[in-house]
């Protein structure tokens, strides 16, 4: 049996970290199920545990002038929550989506946004509409803070930049322009309960009728999600008239890499994807046209 921790403070958390090689655990969604045949084989996981969730300084939504704080042990229905309340914005629409997307209620009261973002499944439902806001990751250690963008923390399948001596202790989401909104898109075998084939997550900023600034990401076609420079910066200046998702060319998503799975073909998450995208595209268009109108 290995060793289980529950720290009370932070310090306390990175002290036993610097010491020995530990699993941190959150909502324990993503690392229970991921151990469960050594439990069923030996009784207990063989794993050594630091379960953070009683750390109250890795909680909480906190906003200021340059964005907003999510602490670590944000919930997925906390996330929820906040959106539908108007404690975060409809830029965070897209990621609120998402975690009504995420399991049943059940995983969504226990499962976290960093937890998620640890993990690092090709298929981590916050990963795209974290993505398209912008986020970066908080990472602690007794040496000190660093931050990293989300695209330089999710290296690829399973893996993250996160040290073995570090926690991720929040993320941080940047003030984007005056009109922005957003949406996630996920294509599965079934609406809830399932793992995506494709997702889509994008975040439109508009000024004076025209596209200011274009986020869009793809998930669950690559080992990590990915952002689509090339359309973001060909949708840049143009007219929010509904015509936005006719600007989207296969080649846009050439930064793809889909699987053959038994979910899906590589060749079907690719014109999924493609799909995807010019529905988000029409669906924020008509939602800056009725804010303009």
């Amino acid at each position: 049996m290995g060793v289980y921790l529950r720290p009370r403070a932070l310090d306390e958390a990175l002290e036993s970290l610097a010491g020995r090689a530990l699993t941190p655990l959150a909502g324990g969604t993503d690392v229970y199920p991921a151990h469960a045949h050594q439990a069923a084989w030996n009784g207990a996981p063989d794993i050594d545990i630091l379960d953070i969730s009683a750390l109250d300084e890795l909680r909480g939504i906190v906003e200021d002038e340059a964005g907003w704080r999510l602490g670590a042990l944000t919930t997925w229905s906390e996330a929820i929550e906040a959106v539908a309340s108007g404690r975060l914005p409809a830029c965070f629409e897209g990621l609120a989506r998402a975690a009504r997307t995420v399991g049943g209620v059940q995983i969504q009261n226990r499962g976290t946004l960093a937890g998620n973002l640890c993990n690092a499944s090709p298929a981590a439902d916050g990963v795209p509409p974290l993505l398209s806001l912008d986020a970066e990751v908080e990472l602690a250690s007794l040496a000190g803070r660093r931050r990293l963008p989300l695209a330089e923390f999710v290296l690829g399948n399973r893996q993250t930049a996160r040290r073995a001596d570090e926690l991720l202790v929040a993320l941080h989401v940047p003030r984007p322009q005056p009109w922005a909104h957003a949406t996630f898109l996920k294509l599965g075998a079934r609406r809830y309960l399932v793992i995506s084939i494709v997702m889509v997550a994008a975040v439109l900023e508009a000024a004076d009728g025209r596209v200011a600034r274009a986020r869009v990401a793809v998930g669950s076609c690559s080992a990590a999600a990915q952002r689509l420079a090339a359309l973001e910066a060909a949708l840049v200046g143009q007219p929010c008239d509904g015509s936005l998702a006719d600007a989207v060319e296969p080649a846009h998503l050439a930064v793809l890499s889909p699987i053959d799975d038994v979910r899906g073909s590589a060749g079907y998450r690719q014109e999924a994807a493609l799909t995807l995208v010019r529905r988000a595209l029409n669906e924020l268009d008509g939602h800056r046209r009725e804010a303009a109108a």
